[in-house]
């Protein structure tokens, strides 16, 4: 991580450019409270009514409303095109973990580049909360305390083998590659799952309704509750 431009002792919800709604946002802020905003995420949040305490990106996709709205001492303009505005963002944000809104959108190639800036930040605490999922980089080791016959896939953004306890089908043995096999549509089977990995590049997407499970599993075990507020 470079100099950071947010320091926080609890989660931050980052805010991208893509759809999220009112209430997508006030599940993340129950976990994450502190409000940024990458590039053009903030023109979606002033239109929810919030204003980010700081707008990180190149700013190609930031409306003139929105600089005049928020004023100079919130935006952080980050010339280099080399990177999305998404790793811009998380590179100068220090905090517990971050939860993302507004990248998990319609654009395709949008979603593949934030799903290796996942990667590249793992092992980082970092989750996308989307409509429908949330998904993350599983750590080395992780335990989740999920509902029997929860949708748990598991999409390998490199080669990576790994164990797992809980799940219907057990993916010791596999060799995953985003090529070769890969692990989507499998569920949960008891209660407490436990997965391990050999290299961090397995994505995790669950129902966005276990954001808080997904929490607890990337959290180190002595950590505050994921909570804020709800």
């Amino acid at each position: 991580m470079t100099d950071p431009i947010v320091t926080s002792d609890v989660g931050v919800t980052l805010a991208g450019g893509g759809p999220f709604g009112a209430a997508l946002l006030r599940r993340a802020r129950a976990f994450a409270p502190r409000l940024v905003a990458a590039d053009g995420g903030a023109d979606r949040l002033l239109r929810l009514g919030h204003a980010p305490e700081a707008v990180i990106g190149d700013f190609d996709s930031l409306s003139d409303s929105a600089r005049a709205a928020l004023g100079p001492a919130r935006l952080f303009p980050i010339a280099e095109q080399e990177t999305t505005d998404f790793d811009k963002a998380l590179r100068h944000i220090a905090a517990p973990f971050v939860v993302g809104v507004g990248f998990a959108g319609a654009r395709l190639d949008h979603g593949l580049a934030v799903f290796s800036t996942l990667v590249r930040h793992a092992p980082r605490p970092i989750v996308v909360l989307g409509a429908q999922d949330v998904a993350f980089v599983a750590p080395p080791q992780m335990h989740l305390r999920l509902p029997v016959g929860t949708r748990l896939s598991l999409f390998p953004m490199g080669q990576v083998r790994g164990h797992s306890e809980g799940l219907h089908w057990p993916i010791g043995g596999i060799e995953f590659h985003p090529c070769g096999v890969i692990g989507t549509s499998n569920r949960t089977a008891a209660r407490d799952v436990w997965l391990g990995f050999d290299q961090l590049r397995m994505l995790v997407i669950l129902p966005r309704v276990h954001l808080a499970a997904a929490l607890r599993g990337l959290l180190p075990p002595d950590a505050p509750a994921p909570v804020h507020g709800g």
